[in-house]
C-alpha cells in the first residue's frame, strides 16, 4: 500500500486527484498507476484501470489470475468490473469512497455472488490515503 500511496502522492504533484495503484502477482509487483483523467482528460483514465493496462502490457495477457490489487480508495463500479473481469483475487484499499465506491460505501457490492471470490481488505493506511485527499480538495477550494 506504501507503493500506491507514492503513486496518489505523484498524481497530486501532477494536478489530479491522488489515488494510486499497485498490481501484485506472487510478491511481485506488476505494475503501478495513478489517476490521469485530468492530464489525459480522459473519463477512465483512473488508477486501477492504468495499472491494469500495465499489467496486462507486463505479463501479454488481459487475465491477471491470483493478483492482487492495492489502491488507495475504494474502487468505483467501472474500475470493480474491470478488477473482476481480469480476475483478480484481491482487493486491497485505504479509504472508502462514499460518492463513487462499489464494495461497500454507495453500491455495498462486496457480498455480492458474483464477486465471491475476490476478497476485500479495507482501511489499510486509510489515514494516510485520506490526508492526500483532504489536501488535495482544500487546495481546489482555495484556488483563485
Amino acid at each position: 500500500m506504501a507503493l500506491a500511496l507514492a503513486e496518489a502522492s505523484q498524481a497530486a504533484a501532477a494536478g489530479e486527484v491522488p489515488i494510486g495503484a499497485v498490481v501484485v502477482h506472487d510478491g511481485r509487483v506488476l505494475a503501478r498507476g495513478q489517476n490521469r483523467t485530468r492530464r489525459d482528460g480522459i473519463v477512465h483514465a483512473h488508477a486501477e484501470l492504468v495499472a491494469i493496462a500495465a499489467a496486462e502490457r507486463a505479463t501479454g495477457d488481459f487475465r491477471l489470475d491470483n493478483s492482487v490489487m492495492y489502491v488507495t480508495v475504494e474502487p468505483c463500479l467501472m474500475c470493480l468490473g474491470a478488477i473482476h473481469q481480469a480476475r483478480f483475487t484481491r482487493v486491497v484499499y485505504g479509504v472508502d469512497e462514499p460518492k463513487f465506491g462499489a464494495l461497500t460505501s454507495r453500491f455495498n457490492l462486496r457480498d455480492h455472488e458474483a464477486l465471491r471470490r475476490i476478497s476485500v481488505t479495507g482501511g489499510v493506511l486509510a489515514g494516510q490515503s485520506a490526508a492526500l485527499l483532504s489536501s488535495f480538495f482544500a487546495g481546489l477550494r482555495t484556488a483563485p
